[in-house]
This record gives structure tokens, C-alpha cells and sequence, in this order.
């Protein structure tokens, strides 16, 4: 069958998930955190609850110092590493990465002092229904069930030297000029962060074998997404989830945790932890460079969950392409023994698609891809 390119998207069938209630119901974590009884909507089915005393994920380290001073034998062994995880499971921690230490504590810091504003106050960022930019506390606009026990402050991040202070701005003009070092700090680490999403995409190109330049000049112009998660305590962590099972709908996730831990992922049939380390960055696939690389590398299951001790929080990078940018991928991964399984798409449907009728879990690129090939025939 041949596969086309759709760039404009149809209204697609809804899943049950994303039906929304009238009345959502308002999460604000400084009361919910010391609520013994948790709302009905944050009970996760007894098969998706937490599991104690779960392994350690064998995770490899990926020295990046010699491949960023521009060592070609230093790359080769990282790519060969890279190429490995990612067809495992798609994770790999990141070190010696050359990105100032102060600049990751204070976003940090500055995550610190916006989550424990007044609810009121954090709700002039508030996200809307259909949008990925904003304030959300969980998502009880959105969903009515299994609800993730967190709050979100998401923006947007442009690499288009025309858009030099995108973040900054959004920032200042949702909370105030009095944002302005907030949005200066959260703009230098989203330009950190690209320019290390650039470095491993040459990684990426160089194990699959279509070069270094192949992924870093599709992604040079890139329109991604920076998250601040913040997971308050819980009374009843074992009831409930910080974030669901899901896969990154994104391309490439550069995540920076706290010392606090809660991530695990799901590999060979049973869930494992990923302990947080400072100086490194928790790296992992996503569907759309799954589809850009014909399925040769995996976007893996993963979820965070929460804890009664200690408030746990993450910064976590969302590298995507421009939203008009055709994902396909090159002639080189595509043969007779490895013909194509996705369809072309561009990344504002799958954006759409996540943020507006369907809730990512493992089967969203799964779902999309179908619904997208079934339009077409």
C-alpha cells in the first residue's frame, strides 16, 4: 500500500479516556498533600499501582566529554553504546555533558519558588483545554479518571534565531514582568538543552548509519516543549500515580531529576527504577524518532510515581521538530527486509492527536498510524 503524507487532520474517533467532566474537579497539592482519603479520580486500578522493591534498571553512562571536544574515536564507542540502549529500550544517562552546574540548580530553584505559589497564582499561567502551553494541576480539566498526582508548567522553546527570548516572554506575559529572571533562566536552559538534543541526534545518526549531519540538520530548527514537573507528597502513594504509564509522543526526552527518585520504566515484562544522579541527564526515545527511525529503536513505557516523605520534581526537555516538518525516514533504514512501518506525518497532527483525542499510553503511534492509513485507503 503506498503511504501518503497527510498534513492537514481530520477530526479522529476519540478514546474513553478523554472525556471531561463539567465540574473538574480543582487539585491544589498544599491541601491534597495531607488528605489521607485521595479523591476516587487518582485511584489507579489495582494492575497499574505500584510495586515495591522493584530492580534497577542497567541503564549505560554516556560520556559525552570526548565526543564534544571532537575526539572521532570518543563518538564511535558513544554511538555504538547509544545504539544499544536504544534498541533495548530506548534509555541512556548522559555525563560530562557541558552543561553549567548552576544553571541546572537554579531551574531547580526557581521551579521551587513558582509551585509553591497560591494556587490562584499559578493559575495566570493556567493551561487550556486543547493546548500543551500552561499551568496544569494534574489534569482534571482534561480526564476524570486516573488522574496524575502532579502539577505541570509547560512552554514552548523555539531554536529560530527570530524567537531569541520565546520563553522568556511567554513567561513574563502570563505571570507578570516581575518573571523577567524566571523566563531568563528557563530560556538558557532551553538553548542548553537543544544544543545537547543536536549533539545526541548526531549520536543517533551516526549508530543507525546515515551520518551525524542526517537527524542534527532535520532537528536544527527546532519547536520543542520544556515541562517542570512537581509530584507533591502523597498519604496514599501506593493508590495512586505521579505521571501513567505512557511513551513520550515527543522525539527525544532529555530529563533532569532530583535527588528525591520516582521514575521507573517498563522493560522485559516488569518495571524498573532509574536512581536519580545530579550530574547526569536521563535520555530516552520517543514515538516520533521512532517513526523517523523505521521502528529500529524503541520508545519504552515509562512512568513516575510519588511518595509520602518528600515532594519530588524534574525538569524534563521535549525535543520536537518544526510542526510542519514531514517525519519520514531515510531511504537508508528502508528495504525489502525492513520495509516501512509508520506512515509520513507531520509533527502538529501527532501533537493534536495527543493533546485533544487521545491520552498517550503505549499504544498512541500504534493507534495514530492506523488512524492516519485508514484515511488514506
Amino acid at each position: 500500500m503506498a503511504i501518503n503524507c497527510i498534513t492537514s487532520m481530520p477530526q479522529p474517533p476519540t478514546n474513553h479516556e478523554t472525556k471531561e467532566q463539567e465540574k473538574p474537579l480543582v487539585f491544589d497539592a498544599s491541601i491534597f498533600k495531607n488528605q489521607v482519603n485521595i479523591p476516587t479520580q487518582f485511584i489507579w486500578p489495582d494492575e497499574e499501582q505500584t510495586c515495591l522493591n522493584i530492580p534497577e534498571l542497567d541503564v549505560p553512562f554516556i560520556d559525552l566529554g570526548g565526543f564534544l571536544s571532537g575526539d572521532p574515536l570518543a563518538a564511535m564507542e558513544a554511538s555504538k553504546v547509544v545504539g544499544e540502549a536504544c534498541q533495548k529500550h530506548g534509555f541512556f544517562l548522559v555525563v560530562n555533558h557541558g552543561i553549567d552546574q548552576k544553571l541546572i540548580s537554579d531551574a531547580h530553584v526557581f521551579m521551587d519558588d513558582f509551585f509553591e505559589l497560591p494556587l490562584f497564582q499559578k493559575q495566570r499561567a493556567q493551561r487550556k483545554t486543547g493546548e500543551h502551553c500552561g499551568y496544569a494541576s494534574s489534569f482534571t480539566g482534561r480526564f476524570s479518571s486516573k488522574l496524575p498526582w502532579k502539577e505541570t508548567l509547560s512552554f514552548q522553546f523555539s531554536a529560530d534565531e527570530k524567537s531569541p527570548n520565546l520563553v522568556r516572554d511567554y513567561l513574563c506575559n502570563t505571570m507578570g514582568n516581575e518573571y523577567q529572571q524566571f523566563g531568563e533562566v528557563y530560556q538558557d536552559y532551553c538553548k542548553a538543552m537543544s544544543n545537547l538534543s543536536l549533539g545526541v541526534m548526531e549520536l543517533l545518526g551516526m549508530s543507525l548509519g546515515v551520518g551525524k549531519a542526517y537527524f542534527r540538520e532535520f532537528f536544527e530548527e527546532n519547536s520543542s516543549i520544556m515541562r517542570l514537573n512537581y509530584y507533591p507528597t502523597c498519604q496514599k502513594p501506593e493508590l495512586t500515580l505521579g505521571t501513567g504509564p505512557h511513551c513520550d509522543p515527543t522525539s527525544l526526552t532529555i530529563l533532569h531529576q532530583d535527588q528525591v527518585g520516582g521514575l521507573q520504566v517498563y522493560v522485559d515484562d516488569q518495571w524498573h527504577s532509574i536512581t536519580p544522579h545530579f550530574n547526569a541527564f536521563v535520555v530516552n526515545i520517543g514515538d516520533t524518532f521512532m517513526a523517523l527511525s523505521n521502528g529500529r529503536y524503541k520508545s519504552c513505557l515509562h512512568r513516575a510515581v510519588v511518595n509520602s516523605e518528600k515532594t519530588r520534581k524534574s525538569l524534563a526537555f521535549f525535543l520536537c521538530p518544526l510542526s510542519d516538518k514531514v517525519v519520514t525516514p531515510p531511504c537508508e533504514l528502508v528495504d525489502n527486509y525492513n520495509p516501512r512501518i509508520y506512515p509520513d506525518f507531520t509533527w502538529s497532527m501527532l501533537l493534536e492527536f495527543t493533546q485533544k483525542h487521545y491520552r498517550a499510553d503505549i499504544k498512541t503511534l500504534e493507534a495514530f498510524a492506523n488512524w492516519i492509513q485508514h484515511k488514506t485507503t
